[in-house]
């Protein structure tokens, strides 16, 4: 059996920031509201997942769990908002930018999924079961969803210790030659 190599980002591969974009990344004020937002969605999430399987255990716990997933899905919609503006101010655009595509493509899931969760809860349009069901198919794009950002984090540290470390770079993105990256 061979180990896994995880791929890491090279001097001759795209960087997830440029040098301004990182720059807009590190004095943005979003950074730091997305940096405490997410362990605190990732929190909710435990305790309304702990509730949830309360609930389907034992059958107790119905109104918990259902609060708990209203809650779970307003702190998706403020991480999300904020996560927008983030965009907006380091990449221009607020959803699709060139980096994190893919992960937006899969937010719109995410968001679809807790919101079909609150339209059915206020409808009344789905048993407590298949609420709950409902809610482990959002809560399961959600964590899927959370890797995928983990992983960019993961690969701009990466790609930033490289650029330090690379001889033909300076430490603000410029080349010896005095073009940037």
């Amino acid at each position: 059996m061979t180990a896994m190599r995880i791929p890491t980002p090279s001097a001759s591969s795209r960087a997830l920031y440029t040098p301004d974009e990182r720059r807009r990344r590190d004095e943005s004020v979003w950074t730091l509201v997305q940096g405490i937002l997410a362990p605190v969605q990732f929190l909710v999430f435990l305790v309304s997942l702990g509730l949830i399987v309360r609930f389907l255990v034992t059958g107790e716990g119905l109104f918990a769990a259902q609060v708990s997933i209203v809650v779970k899905t307003l702190t998706l919609y403020a991480i999300m908002i904020t996560g927008s503006i983030w965009e907006k101010v380091v990449f221009g655009r607020y959803l699709f930018a060139r980096p994190f595509f893919w992960e937006d493509v899969f937010s719109m899931l995410v968001l679809a999924l807790h919101t079909a969760y609150l339209i059915a809860l206020f409808a009344g349009s789905l048993t407590s079961g298949a609420l709950m069901v409902l809610a482990l198919a959002a809560y399961v794009t959600y964590v899927i969803n959370a890797g995928q950002f983990l992983w960019k984090l993961r690969l701009a540290r990466l790609d930033h210790a490289e650029r330090l470390r690379s001889p033909s770079t300076l430490g603000n993105g410029s080349s010896l030659t005095g073009s940037t990256s």
